[in-house]
């Protein structure tokens, strides 16, 4: 946990010096990111707010993910990853958002799709990144993972884009 702490407090860092506000869109991740985000004082200087929308349902209400692009892709696919970052964007005042979609465990996985596979997104304005990673271990270690891993992810889309 220490190790997702610290990526926590250079993300708050990094958003801070360049004045950018973060969302947070999870789904396997169940709040992981935006808790660890908040752990750090004074956090609501750099975070707007967190959806966490585990169902299909839920993405398609408050991110505005399209039903096609799920029937399309899956609610776990590099595609839905961007469409929720750009939902987080669209319905917040937040300039840079982070997803996660995924399959921790223990059962769940389907041929493609194992279980350990998180697909992230990285938003900021029109620019979306978007990666998977497949995760071993049990679904605490999958979840913990792929919070670090996120924030990660959020440190290296910021220091590409100036």
């Amino acid at each position: 946990m220490q190790n997702i702490l610290e990526l926590a407090e250079r993300a708050g860092r990094r958003l801070q010096e360049r004045g950018l506000l973060l969302a947070t869109t999870e789904s396997c991740t169940g709040g992981g990111v935006a808790q660890a985000i908040t752990e750090i004082a004074g956090s609501s200087g750099w975070f707007e707010c967190g959806f966490v929308t585990y169902s299909n349902a839920s993405k398609m209400n408050l991110l505005k993910v399209p039903e096609s692009l799920l029937a399309q892709y899956g609610a776990v696919s590099k595609e839905t990853a961007a469409a929720m970052c750009r939902g987080a964007l669209a319905n917040s005042r937040a300039t840079v958002a982070l997803s996660t979609t995924g399959i921790a465990g223990p059962d769940g996985g389907v041929p493609g799709k194992p279980v350990g596979l998180v697909c992230f997104g990285w938003a900021h304005g029109a620019q979306v990144h978007v990666d998977q990673k497949i995760f071993s271990g049990d679904r605490h270690a999958v979840r913990e993972q792929s919070v670090a891993h996120a924030l990660q992810g959020l440190l290296d889309f910021l220091d590409t884009r100036q």
